[in-house]
C-alpha cells in the first residue's frame, strides 16, 4: 500500500470535509464529524482532518492507484470549493 498526504489551506475545511463525506456516503462506508472523517472507497481509504486553517488529507491506496485517487479526491473537493482555489501538494508519507 502507498500513502499520500497533503494539507490544503482553507478557512472552510470543516464544510468541505462534511460535503465530501456526505457526497460519498451514498456509495461508500463513511464516518465523520465536523473535524474528522474517514471514507472507505473501493480503491482507497481517505482520512480527513479539519481545523480553522485548513484540511489535512491522508490517502491510502495500492501503489498503482494512488496517483489516480489523489486526482479523484482533489477534483471532488475543488468542485465544492468553486468560490476559492484549493491547492493540493500530495507527498508520499
Amino acid at each position: 500500500m502507498s500513502v499520500a498526504v497533503t494539507r490544503v489551506p482553507t478557512p472552510n475545511a470543516s464544510r468541505y470535509l462534511q460535503q465530501l463525506c456526505k457526497h460519498w456516503s451514498h456509495k461508500y462506508p463513511v464516518k465523520f464529524t465536523s473535524q474528522n472523517g474517514r471514507i472507505e472507497m473501493s480503491a482507497a481509504v481517505l482520512i480527513l482532518d479539519a481545523d480553522p486553517e485548513g484540511l489535512g488529507l491522508r490517502l491510502t491506496a495500492e501503489a498503482e492507484n494512488i496517483e489516480r485517487m489523489e486526482g479523484v479526491v482533489a477534483d471532488h473537493l475543488k468542485r465544492f470549493a468553486f468560490r476559492e482555489e484549493l491547492l493540493f501538494d500530495w507527498k508520499p508519507a
